[in-house]
């Protein structure tokens, strides 16, 4: 009689690995953010034109300019406010119009749209990014300003409350421009010369390296089409006196108007994202 020897068929097998873990939303989220912080603080240049060129120009500016503008107003209290708005334009516009035409032509995006990685969290990333440096930089030039030049802090909730909105406005309409204006530099290597221009312009237009009331009427039209005046007006409510709102080209700080031209560019900004981001190189098609 024959004995079987037919072994268990599981014997033969390889052990079968526990299913992946999936990765929630959130958690992508955040995960892509600390890899888009840690890629900003691993560039020399980002880290140097981004964060520190607003100190360096409050150091130069304040020691050259020490005397007031009117309303016992100091210059040094007036460009502060306009370098914090300068800082959130450069980390939400400049940076990232300068940063994602890079990706696109080392074909960077080109392969994470063919991961199974949804789309939105590389835009999650690059927000999450922009809201941290953000936030570093505003605490780096409050910290200059108030041990180098004296500057008040706000003295009630409501003002840290105006300095959050503003800022938060602010950054989004400047983040949601940054992507959308990534589209238009032809190559990564022409980024910088396309966006830094630019960017110069806007804050020569809106306030920030002048008084805004001094600059010529043409001029100060122009610039209140666009977001950077809002910001810095708004930001002059929270850190100068309220009697200064009587300098301001309506006679007040007007922070209604602020919100409103913030918000509407936020909306346009959103549009312009959702109608020209391209995900590849013009020469890919």
């Amino acid at each position: 009689m024959s004995t079987s020897t037919t072994a268990p068929q599981t014997a033969g097998r390889p052990a079968t690995s526990a299913p992946a873990r999936r990765v929630g939303p959130v958690a992508l989220g955040l995960r892509q953010g600390r890899l888009e912080v840690r890629q900003f603080l691993r560039s020399r240049e980002s880290v140097v034109f981004t964060m520190l060129f607003p100190v360096v120009m409050i150091l130069i500016f304040a020691s050259i300019f020490t005397g007031e503008i009117g309303g016992g107003v100091r210059f040094t209290q007036y460009f502060v406010t306009g370098m914090i708005a300068t800082g959130l334009m450069t980390v939400g516009f400049q940076s990232l119009a300068i940063q994602i035409p890079i990706e696109r032509d080392r074909g960077v995006l080109k392969r994470l749209r063919g991961t199974p990685m949804p789309k939105w969290v590389y835009f999650v990333g690059k927000i999450i990014m922009v809201a941290v440096i953000g936030v570093a930089e505003t605490v780096l030039l409050l910290t200059v300003a108030v041990l180098l030049f004296d500057l008040t802090l706000p003295q009630t909730a409501g003002s840290w409350f105006d300095l959050f909105w503003i800022s938060v406005l602010g950054i989004t309409a400047c983040t949601l421009c940054g992507i959308a204006f990534s589209s238009l530099p032809r190559t990564g290597r022409g980024a910088s010369a396309t966006v830094t221009p630019v960017a110069l312009v806007l804050q020569f237009i809106s306030g920030v390296f002048f008084v805004f009331t001094e600059l010529p009427s043409w001029m100060q039209q122009v610039a209140a089409i666009l977001p950077l005046k809002w910001m810095c007006q708004g930001l002059r409510s929270v850190f100068l006196p309220e009697s200064f709102g009587a300098q301001e080209p309506a006679g007040s700080f007007e922070l209604g108007r602020v919100a409103l031209v913030l918000a509407l560019w936020c909306v346009v900004g959103l549009v312009l994202c959702l109608t020209t981001f391209r995900w590849t190189a013009r020469r890919d098609g």
